[in-house]
């Protein structure tokens, strides 16, 4: 039995799990695993290497590159919680441009890219004390972690977030349109034959429509905190 507990925050795009997984690991004093970035990272990564984000056999070779040669990596930051280095570069800000939500959405349904990033994310979070936030911790990354949380919002609000926060990264966005793109991925991660997007049966859902950060954080870290399992 782990001495302190793996929380799992699964939930659609612009749900907001990545603020509230870094409020959260801060609050409790966990690390923190992102696993959306790895997925982008891998969409990037083909992108560079001029592959077709369809490609299943070439996204699937540049995953299995990346987690061979350890060029791949989550390194904890004080400011945005988790810093991504991929080859030997920083590509934290390239990974958060709005193509890229697209393309993670994209690479992530082969068997072969989640097969290769599973042991990563497994081997961040096998001692326990940390937070990981994606599509599939709760169900197929760790099901038998000790926290489980479904967060979700609804579409309308889950695109304004995204809009606001390309707008405040200077990026040319519609609304219009980022609308549609959180609905199309919202269809394709729940729709996907591998690992698709779902509430696991013994998870917490919390409804971030109409409720800010630090009150999702707290309820979050309340649960967590009442099992009683430590939070250093």
């Amino acid at each position: 039995m782990r001495s302190r507990p793996v929380v799992a925050i699964d939930g659609p795009a612009g749900a907001g799990k990545s603020t509230v997984a870094r409020g959260l690991s801060a609050r409790l004093g966990y690390a923190l695993v992102d696993t959306g970035a790895l997925y982008r990272s891998v969409a990037l990564a083909a992108r560079r290497a001029g592959i077709d984000w369809d490609d299943a056999d070439g996204v699937t070779a540049v995953a299995e590159r990346l987690v061979a040669s350890r060029s791949l990596s989550l390194v904890p930051d004080a400011a945005k919680g988790v810093r991504v280095l991929m080859d030997g570069a920083d590509v934290s800000d390239d990974i958060r441009v709005a193509d890229m939500s697209m393309g993670a959405s994209r690479v992530s349904a082969f068997a072969g890219v989640r097969a290769a990033l599973l042991d990563l994310q497994r081997i961040a979070g096998e001692n326990g004390g940390v937070v990981l936030e994606g599509r599939d911790i709760g169900t197929v990354v760790f099901p038998d972690a000790e926290a489980k949380f479904f967060l979700t919002a609804t579409p309308e609000v889950r695109a304004r977030r995204r809009y606001d926060e390309l707008v405040a990264r200077g990026q040319a966005v519609d609304y219009a349109e980022t609308l549609e793109e959180v609905k199309t991925r919202d269809r394709k991660d729940t729709m996907r034959d591998i690992s698709p997007l779902r509430q696991a049966d013994d998870a917490v859902v919390i409804d971030s429509t109409h409720r800010t950060v630090d009150q999702v954080v707290e309820e979050m870290a309340r649960r967590v905190l009442s099992l009683g399992l430590g939070s250093k």
